[in-house]
């Protein structure tokens, strides 16, 4: 390589009007000739309007996106906002699928459309596959599937490391949406894979550890992902006694920040009650089932947990030209709660470029998972010689 390669280019638009909107984002891509472009917009945005203007403005390249429940950019973490960027060709290569009617997955079907995914992008590739290739996984968050998409996934796509994030609605639990190449749908995912010239460190990252409490479910739906029993009685009323507290304060903050996890494989992941219902169930954002032992969450620094992160992808990539980001809801609804807290944390995003969404749940290797922060940092395109 030259060290003359583009630089990836992002923007950010607050702009009510869907059009003005994107006509703002176009704007500071510049006169960039992109091999993609990925988009992040708030639900009250057509999205539909919105990917159909970046395809007629960019007829050769791909363009994804979805609707999120925040937006996470260069002017902080915002509501109501579009975001996105820009993949240089000369460093770049995307090659991505639709994985289509998850309500009906087809694992066969799937599995084959990765399989040839990974064969289009060994020939159209900048660089090698290996060690030089990641992907980025987005899937319909209200779908329900997310385990079972990756189950598909991540098996065939052998040691390239995954990330991604499911589609939100500003916490509307209504209707997520993913854009892809002209088509606006939901009950699908988008698995692309980006192959790049630069160095780059898929990560993830969580501020909770395993305390002392445990409880088992004893009765769920497995399909719904809800859960009527915990530990014999009623999982509403069970849940608030452990993690003390009072049954009406039930709501999304208290969830956030009183999460539970899973152990799996000697880890532990945090498992996120996305509501409670009126009968007194829980319903939640990843798989859950009878028999199954969690524990109460204790939180450490999120600030602290966060900088270290980042210190740790500034060790590997250097300076990073983009971080794309995956930072679930629950993280945002927390941390929002305290202005200086909230400040800290747009602060580090900001100083790493970080780009991204707040997510009904992430994904990282073959785990779907919640309360977590994760993604991919992006170094400076390499110069010739380096590898």
């Amino acid at each position: 390589m030259t060290g003359q390669e583009q630089q990836i280019a992002s923007g950010v638009s607050v702009k009510d009007d869907a059009e003005q909107a994107v006509a703002e984002l176009i704007h500071c891509f510049g006169d960039m000739v992109p091999e993609a472009v990925l988009f992040f917009c708030s639900s009250h945005y057509d999205i539909a309007r919105v990917g159909a203007v970046l395809s007629q403005r960019y007829p050769q390249a791909q363009v994804i996106g979805c609707t999120t429940a925040g937006e996470i950019n260069a002017l902080g973490c915002l509501d109501r906002s579009l975001c996105g960027f820009a993949l240089p060709g000369d460093s770049f290569s995307l090659a991505s699928t639709l994985l289509p009617d998850l309500s009906r997955f087809d694992m066969k079907l799937a599995r084959g459309l990765v399989t040839e995914l990974h064969t289009d992008l060994a020939v159209r590739g900048v660089a090698p596959v290996t060690g030089h290739t990641f992907a980025l996984l987005l899937v319909d968050g209200l779908s329900g599937v997310e385990e079972i998409v990756l189950s598909a996934v991540h098996g065939e796509i052998g040691d390239i490391p995954l990330f991604g994030g499911s589609a939100a609605d500003d916490l509307r639990f209504s209707k997520t949406l993913i854009y892809y190449n002209g088509q606006t749908r939901e009950d699908v995912a988008v698995l692309c894979m980006i192959n790049t010239t630069c160095p780059f460190k898929v990560f993830r990252t969580q501020h909770f550890v395993a305390g002392e409490r445990k409880m088992v479910i004893t009765e769920a739906d497995i399909a719904t992902r809800n859960v009527s029993e915990i530990n014999g009685v009623s999982a509403g009323m069970e849940y608030a006694r452990l993690v003390g507290i009072q049954y009406d304060r039930l709501d999304p903050m208290t969830f956030a920040s009183h999460p539970v996890m899973v152990r799996v494989g000697g880890a532990y992941y945090v498992r996120s009650i996305r509501q409670l219902a009126e009968d007194d169930s829980l319903t939640f954002f990843c798989a859950i089932g009878e028999g199954i032992v969690l524990t109460v969450a204790e939180g450490v620094d999120l600030v602290e947990n966060l900088s270290q992160t980042f210190a740790e992808i500034r060790d590997h990539v250097g300076e990073p030209q983009l971080v794309i980001g995956c930072d679930c809801v629950f993280r945002r609804l927390e941390y929002m709660q305290d202005p200086e807290v909230a400040k800290r944390v747009e602060g580090l995003f900001q100083a790493n470029r970080v780009i991204g969404f707040n997510t009904y749940g992430e994904q990282f290797g073959g785990m779907h998972v919640n309360q977590t922060f994760t993604g991919v940092a992006i170094g400076a395109p390499q110069s010739e010689g380096t590898d």
